[in-house]
């Protein structure tokens, strides 16, 4: 989704700057959640909820919720369920946090991938436990320092300015699109809250060892995605990246949760819940396909270059490769767009930062779309970079940009992207449509390739669907077995 910039600054404070003063874990006791941490969460939420994507309603919201509830009361913070507000929020990636005042959330990405009740639950639960450890109050000076990116100039003027070569920006990638990050917890922590998560859900009977199940699930999602993007990590900008190497995890919370079979699943009941549940990229926000992006409300589209791998996010498109990154966004137009070119690259660097020397401005037009263009070449780390603005004007108080940044000199890989941006027609906008995860039901003679010949992509199908249902190529369907398929 394509959305005005706004002040992420402004939520990350409203996320670290309160914590909960609890008693030691192991002499915790239910008490309610005092005032002050409800107020600041209550602050917190409508953008929160905003910043990724808005908040699901209808029945599958109220199921998350439920579940959220009950596993959120094992962490002691409080014995009322309504101290806790659970979103699951309108997001395609995968992600889950909370935040002191009783606010938990979990992406409809996330719950997707999961594939029964107590493995929503483990993962809301590790959230909580978060909170109850208070990670938040204990990483808020490392989390202001280096995990909240804000926008993409904020990533950028740390190349520019030479405080990290274009490498360590590859590296660190964007926040899909500019969204912002929930903290990085360290590998203690990580684990702490692991084990806190398989204690509430030993406690609320369910089967401790659904923490290490979705775990495996995500390590194996990360390692598809990584793969269908063409990179060689599987470091995504997902609930894994901040919430490190859940791969490492996976063993750990095993051994922890015992091989002993307990406590419930509810399988069929999450699966049931969750039929219809939207997979992947809403419409309203613009949807990816392979390298391409189209936005329906806005009416456009455009194609990365080939190798290049393409994110949609809330507040931009993050486009990455070897050879660059870039994002696709939009800012304030007054209808002159030099101005609007310059304001950008102004933005780039930082609050208290030299402006950028742009060293060519040129107009040009781009399928019949008004446009400019700047570049700017500058050090970083050592080396030289290009820096390129390229803006449409789609109306005189609407445009978009991309912003780009290249070794120096091979800021043309970009070119073809910035020529591909055009307008799209009405039949073309409203041909696009949602997909949606559908629970079906294995007869015989089903198998993993027949049922992954039902979804509804063009390539990968099989992993895809393996991935999605935790199965392995060679598991055998028995009948009656309810697995996820995701459709038009």
């Amino acid at each position: 989704m394509i959305r005005r910039p706004r002040n992420s600054l402004r939520i990350a404070a409203l996320l670290t700057g309160a914590a909960l003063s609890i008693a030691p874990l192991s002499a915790q006791t239910a008490r309610n959640i005092s005032q002050s941490d409800k107020a600041s969460g209550a602050k917190a939420n409508p953008e929160l909820t905003a910043e990724f994507g808005g908040a699901v309603s209808g029945p599958q919201a109220t199921y998350v919720a439920g579940v959220g509830k009950n596993i959120a009361i094992q962490s002691g913070l409080s014995n009322a369920r309504d101290d806790f507000t659970v979103t699951l929020l309108n997001s395609a990636i995968n992600n889950a946090f909370a935040v002191p005042g009783g606010y938990v959330y979990t992406t409809r990405q996330l719950v997707a991938l999961m594939n029964n009740e107590a493995e929503l639950a483990g993962v809301l639960g590790h959230e909580v436990a978060h909170v109850a450890a208070r990670h938040s109050k204990k990483r808020q000076s490392a989390a202001t320092r280096n995990s909240i990116l804000g926008v993409l100039g904020t990533v950028l003027s740390g190349a520019i300015l030479g405080n990290n070569a274009l490498g360590q920006l590859g590296q660190r990638v964007f926040s899909q699109g500019s969204q912002l990050l929930t903290l990085q917890f360290s590998r203690g922590q990580e684990t702490q809250a692991d084990n806190l998560g398989i204690q509430y859900l030993r406690s609320a009977g369910y089967d401790p060892r659904a923490m290490g199940t979705v775990l495996q699930s995500l390590a194996n999602q990360n390692a598809l995605d990584s793969r269908i993007m063409g990179r060689a990590d599987n470091r995504m900008p997902e609930w894994a990246s901040t919430h490190p190497d859940p791969a490492s995890r996976v063993r750990a919370a095993l051994a922890r949760a015992g091989t002993a079979t307990s406590g419930i699943t509810n399988r069929d009941i999450f699966l049931t819940r969750i039929d219809g549940i939207m997979y992947g990229d809403d419409p309203k926000q613009g949807v990816v396909e392979g390298n391409r992006f189209t936005h329906p409300d806005l009416r456009l589209s455009f194609q990365a270059p080939n190798g290049f791998y393409v994110m949609n996010g809330t507040r931009s498109v993050s486009i990455g490769g070897q050879s660059g990154k870039g994002e696709f966004s939009t800012a304030p137009h007054n209808g002159n767009l030099e101005s609007y070119i310059r304001s950008v690259f102004n933005s780039l660097g930082g609050q208290n930062q030299a402006q950028i020397p742009i060293s060519q401005l040129e107009r040009t037009t781009v399928n019949g779309i008004p446009a400019a263009y700047g570049v700017a070449r500058v050090a970083s780390g050592g080396s030289q970079v290009d820096v390129v603005v390229f803006a449409y004007e789609f109306s005189n108080s609407q445009a978009f940009h991309f912003v780009t940044i290249s070794p120096a000199g091979r800021s043309g890989t970009f070119d073809p992207m910035f020529r591909s941006l055009r307008r799209i027609s009405a039949s073309e906008a409203a041909g696009i449509k949602p997909r949606r995860i559908d629970i079906v039901t294995a007869r015989a003679g089903d198998t993993v390739r027949s049922l992954a010949g039902r979804m509804a992509y063009t390539d990968y199908q099989l992993e895809r669907f393996l991935v999605l249902n935790g199965l392995s190529a060679n598991s055998a369907l028995t009948p009656g077995l309810k697995l996820k398929v995701v459709v038009y």
